[in-house]
């Protein structure tokens, strides 16, 4: 039986069964993907699954097929590549670049269907294109759900759709297609597309190297519950933190008294998220550093002092362990990128 938790966010069966349907097409054993997943199949009992189930199928048939797209697009996207497809993108300065980088990322790596950005009367289009034989609509919402929940990992919060177009049939006797983004689907449309306001493509990209790996450990069900990447106690404390300058933050048992929990509690629940204060604190201060270098406006000398670092040769050091490189190379590095991004 597969079981869900009654609390948490349900994918419906049928999405299980496309892509089941997508392991035979490619003459796959599925009873064994399914027990590779930890999932025990009774044909009387499907009922909906959690998303940490999907996710888990998902990743089991990406091992047993080398391919993170279930077999749909043009070319297998061979495991481990929406990994470096999340280091492509991670230090782009905002989400309009970000989404260019990762669309023509993915052509490259799926060949088609691939998406093109293009701003219409003050919307943000996302256009699926293909040139071969029709996708079906499981791999248009696949294409999407890797880059929508991508995208709003990056800036930090929920981007609001306003409609998504199929230029294909909806599925026969499948609803669930009408309401998986919570925006209307439309389907039979001359072309597939995701919409939503332009103003969303100037959001700064607040994540760092530093948050990158616990965000990969829950991919891919952290991109199925309509991008709900942070919850509780790390939410909290990242909040706070973002409330003041690095200068101003207190010690450890000082916030957690702000926060109305004892030290050793806090603690606890923070590493239950996969999270500790002092790995949030990096994270906050590598993507500060990462701006003001970016807007070359401040010394090296200066950004340091700015981020409570007593001596710019610690924060030197401490820069080099989030990204692996020195603050002044990271400075010339963003400076080559605008240049070929610009050209």
């Amino acid at each position: 039986m597969l079981k869900k938790a009654s609390d948490t966010p349900s994918i419906p069966f049928a999405f299980v069964k496309d892509a089941l349907d997508c392991l035979v097409r490619q003459g796959y054993d599925t009873a064994q993907v399914l027990k590779e997943a930890g999932l025990v199949r009774n044909e009387d009992e499907l009922g909906p699954v959690t998303a940490e189930q999907y996710g888990a199928l998902w990743l089991a048939i990406a091992r047993v097929t080398d391919d993170e797209f279930f077999g749909l697009s043009a070319r297998p996207m061979r495991q481990g590549s929406f990994t470096l497809l999340c280091h492509a993108v991670l230090h782009s300065q905002s989400l309009g670049q970000a989404l260019r980088r990762a669309l023509r990322f993915l052509r490259i790596v799926l060949d088609e269907p691939y998406g093109e950005l293009r701003i219409e009367g003050g919307k943000v289009h996302i256009i699926l294109i293909k040139n071969r034989s029709p996708y079906p609509a499981f791999a248009y919402r696949t294409f999407l759900l890797l880059l929508l929940g991508l995208a709003c990992w990056l800036v930090g919060r929920r981007i609001p759709l306003q409609c998504i177009d199929f230029s294909c049939s909806i599925p026969e006797g499948r609803p669930d297609y009408l309401e998986f983004f919570g925006v209307p689907v439309n389907f039979n449309k001359s072309r597939c597309a995701l919409s939503f306001d332009a103003i969303y493509l100037d959001l700064p990209v607040i994540r760092s190297d530093i948050a990158l790996k616990p965000f990969l450990r829950d991919v891919p069900a952290n991109l199925l519950v309509r991008y709900r990447h942070d919850t509780g106690w790390v939410t909290k404390l990242r909040t706070y933190l973002k409330q003041s300058p690095p200068t101003d933050w207190m010690d450890f048992e000082a916030i957690a008294e702000r926060l109305g929990v004892s030290p050793a509690t806090l603690r606890r629940r923070l590493r239950e998220e996969g999270q500790s204060y002092a790995s949030l604190k990096d994270e906050i201060r590598s993507g500060i550093a990462q701006t003001l270098l970016g807007r070359n406006e401040l010394s090296v000398a200066a950004i340091a002092v700015q981020l409570g670092f007593t001596e710019a040769s610690a924060f030197h050091r401490a820069f080099r362990k989030w990204t692996g490189k020195s603050p002044g190379a990271y400075r010339r590095d963003l400076l080559h990128v605008r240049v070929i991004d610009s050209s």
